[in-house]
């Protein structure tokens, strides 16, 4: 395992120690609302605060975009974008899920070097399912290899989707596309964790995934894992930047080519 991919790991696992401890005791959560639909509870914050230590104490000059805390150029560019190293942080992704005890949540970390992501890891500390992958070494759960599914028509593929929710002016765009994808798909899942639905597709267990309003953190881990097991990541129009652009396409290579098509057929931003 690449020694940066290790560090991650060891991140996410310390972070994952954190978070189940918690989901022991639910009742005497603090939690605070950031926006409407947008929770952050302390958890979220410990996980992300575990997670920089490790991090930074193995990589003192390294930058750091992280949910909860923002961005730390730490001497590098102030552009993530135009950063050497820079750690993509999501410290507990579907923390609503997390808050109501349905156990479909995960840690993201990426690296992500002068614009491309390098090193990924998704960990679902319910499951204690490890997803990881260093660029051009393919991408695995548990230390075993991956691949996203062989399907190759949208009619046959089960999509994942994540709602606009802190966007509530993109519901109108949103309906348009599920409707038009739920028509088409043999199923529409929304579990609620875009990081662990993006390493549900590099596992073949999604074969492909859409959504609007995206974060950064929420997408850099999952994509890497995606392209490392074969699959394809874009935006809305097919090309290069989703992970600042707010709209992610993925999936396998056929199934990414028939979502694509159908955006373009139904989904008009205005």
């Amino acid at each position: 395992m690449h020694p940066m991919l290790n560090v991650a790991v060891r991140a996410a696992r310390r972070a994952g120690r954190i978070i189940n401890r918690a989901s022991l005791d639910l009742d005497t959560l603090a939690v605070a609302r950031k926006q409407r639909n947008d929770f952050v509870t302390e958890v979220d914050q410990a996980s992300e605060q575990a997670i920089i230590e490790t991090l930074l104490s193995a990589y003192p000059g390294h930058s750091i975009l992280a949910e909860e805390s923002g961005h730390n150029p730490n001497g590098q560019s102030d552009d993530p974008k135009q950063a050497d190293n820079v750690w993509i942080i999501d410290p507990l992704d579907g923390t609503t899920n997390f808050i109501h005890g349905f156990p479909q949540y995960a840690i993201s970390i990426a690296l992500m070097q002068k614009g491309v992501v390098t090193q990924a890891v998704v960990y679902d500390p319910s499951r204690d399912e490890l997803f990881t992958a260093s660029k051009g070494r393919g991408a695995f759960l548990n230390d075993r290899r991956i691949r996203v599914s062989k399907r190759i028509r949208v009619d046959e593929s089960l999509i994942g989707t994540g709602f606009p929710f802190r966007k509530i002016d993109m519901l109108d765009r949103y309906m348009a596309i599920m409707r038009a994808v739920m028509q088409r798909a043999a199923g529409l899942r929304r579990p609620g964790a875009a990081a662990l639905d993006l390493a549900y597709v590099a596992a073949g267990r999604l074969d492909g995934f859409f959504e609007l309003g995206l974060a950064p953190w929420d997408a850099a881990a999952g994509s890497l894992l995606i392209t490392e097991a074969g699959g394809l990541v874009g935006n809305f129009t097919a090309d290069g930047d989703y992970l600042f652009s707010e709209q992610i396409v993925a999936g396998a290579p056929k199934v990414f080519a028939g979502l694509i098509a159908l955006l373009r057929e139904h989904d008009s931003p205005h």
